[in-house]
């Protein structure tokens, strides 16, 4: 695992975007004790396991991208994805979380860091019919399987929207099971923070027409 000065390298950000990256992770680890934001054992790894995870997915995704985070729970990806896009015309980051203490966190690090993005404290199926046609990119992280995203999402990865999902070592099962049930354009890049692991970039998502046999 990198230490925080390992990872900063590697993003190659400015010092204005490392003070925010600093400041979230001194919040996390401030508000862990109340509040129970993340597995306790992942915060010894905090800047691979979350800030560089994270950050990699902004890789694939155009700088002004209204982008919506579904299940944002600590704000990863979804804070940021915000930091590392502030102060870029036309960004937004819209977070859905039903945990309210987590939603608390999220607004709190929006309003002290002053970032571009908003938070939504509800069931992701209520809020998703509303964002037809307002986000460019959907992501989710550690959410559900992709048949299970592809229920939630299909509606938004029509068209030009793109559904960018980290996922584990059984990313190539996934991807058989939910060819099962829907056809979409897909590819899988490798992911900087875990040699199994994979971002799988997604777009029109259908579902299949079953028929009896």
């Amino acid at each position: 695992m990198l230490d925080r000065a390992a990872v900063l390298a590697e993003l190659r950000v400015s010092r204005e975007t490392e003070a925010l990256l600093d400041g979230l992770v001194a919040s996390l680890i401030r508000w862990q004790t109340a509040k129970n934001l993340v597995g306790p054992r992942t915060l010894d790894e905090v800047w691979t396991r979350h800030i560089l995870d994270s950050a990699q997915l902004t890789e694939h995704i155009p700088p002004e991208s209204r982008v919506v985070d579904l299940g944002s729970g600590a704000g990863f990806p979804g804070l940021v994805f915000a930091i590392l896009r502030k102060g870029v015309a036309g960004s937004h980051v819209s977070m859905v979380e039903s945990n309210g203490r987590k939603c608390a966190f999220l607004r709190e690090m929006i309003r002290t860091l002053g970032l571009q993005a908003s938070v939504s404290n509800a069931r992701i199926e209520s809020v998703l019919p509303e964002m037809v046609g307002k986000v460019d990119v959907v992501t989710a992280r550690a959410l559900a399987s992709l048949t299970g995203l592809f229920e939630l999402t299909n509606e938004l990865l029509k068209g030009p929207v793109t559904g960018v999902f980290p996922k584990g070592q059984d990313v190539a099962d996934e991807l058989t099971e939910a060819a099962k049930y829907w056809t979409f354009d897909a590819s899988t890049v490798a992911s900087r923070t875990d040699s199994k692991a994979r971002i799988v970039l997604v777009r029109e998502v259908r579902r299949k027409s079953l028929t009896a046999s």
